[in-house]
């Protein structure tokens, strides 16, 4: 017999799943390495291989930066783990703040310069 669609999507998890944060649970947490010096785990929630690469394509930016590397446990599981492994001139926790920092930085100069053009566009239309 044909699937009846409403049941394969009753056995689907709810959307908001990947994006909600329950109650209580931290959307960043961040463990030190004890084995390695300059070295750490950051587990973010509730985010993909979207955040995971550019944070990680950021983080190799940085000369101090010996390795930085992000995984997604499983396909269900919506977290990201990124490894991060300084050089003594730096520690896993200031890598990330100028890295999400930088981040942070090109996003607004592409949404200013988006918006730019937008107007440019509307001028030129005559809107």
């Amino acid at each position: 017999p044909a699937h009846d669609l409403r049941t394969v999507a009753m056995n689907q998890p709810s959307r908001a799943e990947k994006f909600v944060l329950p109650d209580g649970v931290r959307k960043l947490t961040f463990t030190r390495d004890t084995k390695v010096a300059n070295a750490g785990t950051y587990v973010v929630q509730k985010e993909d291989h979207t955040l995971g690469n550019i944070v990680r394509m950021q983080l190799h930016r940085d000369p101090n930066v010996v390795f930085a590397g992000y995984q997604v446990p499983h396909p269900s599981d919506n977290r990201i783990v990124i490894k991060v492994h300084t050089n003594k001139n730096s520690s896993p926790m200031q890598a990330m703040t100028e890295s999400v920092n930088c981040l942070s930085e090109e996003i607004s100069t592409l949404t200013q310069k988006f918006k730019d053009e937008v107007q440019a566009y509307k001028s030129n239309q005559g809107y």
